[in-house]
């Protein structure tokens, strides 16, 4: 998995976001980018969807989940802190197609 990569802080992953969507999903992977293609029901306005992306994998992944690159960006590394990369696989996989 190209998305995900995990460092001495945590694990980072690598998304890619569509704002103003109905429901807050994980839609697949987009191989050519990379990333796991989220979508949050939130639109890009002062950071409402960045906060969106936060809640949503923290709920999802039962951590604490930060920003650490692209804030103004549809592509966006989030560092998952206190999981292993297999951790953050294998919930992953669990979910498939989570929607909130």
């Amino acid at each position: 998995m190209k998305f995900i990569k995990e460092t001495k802080e945590g694990t980072l992953l690598f998304i890619h976001v569509q704002t103003k969507a109905k429901k807050n999903a994980i839609e697949g992977v987009d191989e050519w980018r990379g990333r796991l293609k989220v979508k949050v029901k939130a639109p890009p306005v002062e950071g409402k969807a960045n906060k969106e992306v936060v809640k949503f994998f923290s709920k999802l992944l039962g951590a604490e989940v930060e920003i650490v690159k692209g804030e103004t960006n549809r592509e966006k590394d989030l560092l998952v802190k206190g999981l292993s990369a297999e951790d953050v696989k294998r919930k992953l996989k669990t979910i498939k197609k989570h929607k909130n």
